[in-house]
């Protein structure tokens, strides 16, 4: 595996708007005869709070609707909590090594 390029301060700043302004956290996969037992897969958005509406997402195969592998479904949902939390370590990181020196 290669060194990545590192993340400039500015793209970093753009993945953080990105993620503050999605939906509020937290994001869940239910995944039907995983999660629960009947109706579509789905993400909850918001936890308990109904005011949010949950999120489907669909695959399409021509003019057919496939199912979204519940891989993907949890990545997604993930993500919405992963995200701040990653950004959050490499702004920790970068304070820590060479005094806060970063790579603007």
């Amino acid at each position: 595996m290669t060194d990545p390029v590192p993340i400039p301060d500015e793209e970093l700043d753009e993945i953080e708007q990105r993620a503050h302004a999605a939906s509020p956290a937290p994001w869940e996969a239910f995944i039907e005869a995983r999660d629960h037992t009947a109706g579509d897969d789905f993400i909850r958005i918001g936890g308990f709070d109904d005011a949010q509406p949950d999120m489907y997402i669909q695959h399409y195969l021509g003019a057919s609707s496939v199912r979204v592998p519940a891989a993907d479904l949890d990545f997604i949902a993930h993500a919405r909590q992963d995200i701040p939390r990653l950004v959050a370590e490499i702004r920790r990181l970068r304070a820590v090594t060479e005094g806060g020196n970063t790579t603007k």
